[in-house]
């Protein structure tokens, strides 16, 4: 007993000069299919939480499996994990479900956020126009990151900014949802982003409607 009061001890005189961190919420958004489940657990440092369900027939005329044939599960809550930035930054990423239908979970899922990432998938890139909508119009920092499918189209990023119509302040990059480095170059970038707009005290402009964006499934050749 007397050891465990002094490892209580040294951990408090320890965690005492440790030095701070700082935990922030993220959130994972886009279309169904999009790669957001994959993402969290890719990059999670502990089991990332997962609500994951079979696809049934109840989803027949509601989930659209264009594109995604192979997909046999849907997140029907949230997916949960974490992920440590160098020595001070702490993540929370909740990944948000991605059909509308869900939609009444979003501002829950939102409050508190410091920023999100919204996955893009060119063969659906209209799936994720309610996601750029909503962030807009809540003025939360996010950027895109087109999850690169092994038999999506090859599109310039210039060509994919067009077609979701992005203020030069949401930078785009591309990635591979399934890839540790990737991923982890996705958040740096969103990170980067925030503390830019805080450091310049810039605001958004308001945002914009859905009637903004094109309803095409992708970009223009």
């Amino acid at each position: 007993m007397a050891s465990a009061r002094s490892d209580t001890h040294d951990g408090g005189a320890a965690a005492a000069t440790a030095p701070a961190f700082t935990a922030h919420k993220i959130l994972v958004a886009g279309g169904f299919g999009a790669g957001k489940t994959t993402l969290v657990g890719a990059i999670s440092e502990v089991r990332p939480l997962q609500t994951e369900e079979a696809l049934t027939t109840a989803s027949i005329g509601l989930d659209d499996l264009s594109g995604v044939g192979r997909k046999t599960t849907t997140t029907v809550a949230l997916d949960f994990g974490r992920i440590t930035l160098g020595t001070r930054i702490v993540l929370y990423l909740f990944g948000m479900p991605g059909q509308e239908r869900f939609s009444f979970m979003w501002d829950e899922l939102a409050y508190g956020a410091l920023g999100a990432v919204i996955l893009a998938d060119v063969r659906r890139l209209g799936d994720c126009f309610p996601s750029v909508n909503y962030f807009e119009k809540r003025r939360l920092p996010f950027i895109v990151a087109v999850n690169c499918f092994d038999d999506a189209p090859n599109y310039d990023p210039q060509e994919i900014r067009r077609a979701l119509a992005l203020d030069p302040g949401n930078p785009l990059v591309l990635c591979d949802a399934r890839d540790v480095a990737s991923v982890k170059n996705v958040l740096i970038t969103l990170v980067e982003t925030i503390a830019s707009r805080r450091s310049s005290g810039s605001r958004r402009s308001g945002g914009r409607t859905a009637a903004t964006r094109p309803a095409a499934s992708g970009p223009a050749h």
